[in-house]
């Protein structure tokens, strides 16, 4: 392997990169535009719901009740209805996501039996939010009957104590305030690194067939290996310098906790660059036209990680044999090393089952894709 031969074609590479305004658009833009678009645009994070209620008594428990609700996070203050075809009527023009409909025995209730029921109505077009939304209210709603039980207790000259013996005190680990950002994030950075480095890397070989320079390319001394290397390297330092925005941004933009060390970090992102870079150009020297590279690059890469690797939705909750799949997609390793190292903290020996299978990956990777070109004009 001569070393002045990979130089030569990776400084013919980077020429090509800087007067490729394409390339350089989704080397330098593509990280800032995903990034930002979906830091800010996926957020699982469900609160302000629209709440209408329709009091039928008006007493003073019932508002009460409502008062309750206005004070939480996860809901605005509700908007009185006449009636209930009124409310209905704003769950339908999607005004109200919920809405509360409290019965006209309901204090009544409440000091004769010492038990009520309201009514809960939700939206379920959006079936996550809606499971979310009545979770809340069933939330808020058990906090009032608390109150409500305390204070006829009180009344009663009974102990407080003897309300809730058993106590339960939650304490969430390496996400206190649990934001769905600390998790996006970094499997935003995943997928920067899959899209930009296969996308990149996939127009190099099927450049040179479009523009008619393969031939000089063949007549060359430079060996297969080296000129994947070559072609790789000026990309491998695009992806880290990549991987250096996308952390800024992270840490000081979205303020997501870094809580592991740069040397785990970048190590491990170098894995995956080798993984996605080779993807690329495999599919590079496989398909002879930029546009077609291109989409299947995409398909190979984005899909798998936006679906199958953790990113978006829990591997634990695919069924099983989509579960199977996903330990054959290298982004399933890297989101869970990016989450691990953002949020615990993890450190190398900690990650070594995840770190082994994405080295393996890009060894196989790296020996398929030297010996996929062939130096012939076949």
């Amino acid at each position: 392997m001569n070393i002045r031969r990979i130089a030569a074609i990776a400084r013919k590479e980077s020429l090509q990169v800087i007067r490729d305004p394409r390339s350089l658009m989704i080397a330098l833009l593509l990280p800032l535009m995903q990034m930002f678009m979906l830091g800010y645009g996926v957020n699982l994070d469900v609160q302000h719901i629209p709440l209408c209620a329709f009091d039928q008594e008006g007493s003073q428990q019932s508002q009460d009740l409502l008062k309750h609700f206005s004070a939480s996070r996860y809901f605005e203050a509700p908007k009185m209805t006449a009636n209930m075809g009124d409310a209905a009527h704003r769950i339908d023009d999607s005004v109200c996501r919920l809405a509360i409909v409290i019965p006209s025995g309901f204090s009544r209730s409440l000091a004769d039996q010492g038990a009520a029921t309201v009514q809960i109505l939700v939206d379920g077009t959006d079936s996550n939010t809606a499971n979310i939304a009545a979770n809340y209210a069933r939330v808020v709603v058990g906090e009032f009957s608390r109150d409500v039980q305390l204070k006829a207790i009180q009344r009663q000259g009974g102990q407080t104590q003897t309300l809730t013996p058993v106590d339960v005190q939650a304490r969430v680990w390496f996400n206190e305030d649990l934001e769905s950002r600390y998790f996006i994030i970094p499997g935003v950075v995943a997928l920067v690194m899959a899209i930009v480095g296969a996308q990149l890397t996939s127009l190099t070989i099927a450049r040179e067939w479009e523009r008619g320079t393969m031939e000089l390319l063949v007549s060359t001394p430079v060996k297969p290996m080296e000129l994947m290397l070559g072609k790789l390297l000026p990309y491998f330092v695009l992806g880290m310098v990549d991987a250096v925005i996308c952390l800024a941004l992270a840490v000081g933009w979205f303020e997501v906790p870094f809580r592991g060390t740069l040397l785990t970090l970048f190590f491990t992102t170098s894995l995956f660059l080798i993984v996605v870079l080779c993807i690329g150009y495999y599919v590079s020297v496989s398909i002879r036209s930029q546009v077609g590279a291109s989409q299947i690059a995409l398909i190979l890469t984005m899909l798998p990680t936006t679906l199958l690797s953790g990113f978006s939705f829990p591997i634990d909750q695919m069924p099983m044999l989509v579960r199977g799949v996903t330990y054959l997609v290298s982004a399933r390793y890297y989101v869970t090393i990016l989450k691990a190292v953002f949020l615990k903290g993890a450190t190398i020996s900690e990650l070594a089952v995840p770190m082994a299978c994405l080295a393996v990956y890009a060894i196989v990777l790296v020996v398929l894709a030297g010996r996929a070109f062939r130096k012939t004009l076949d």
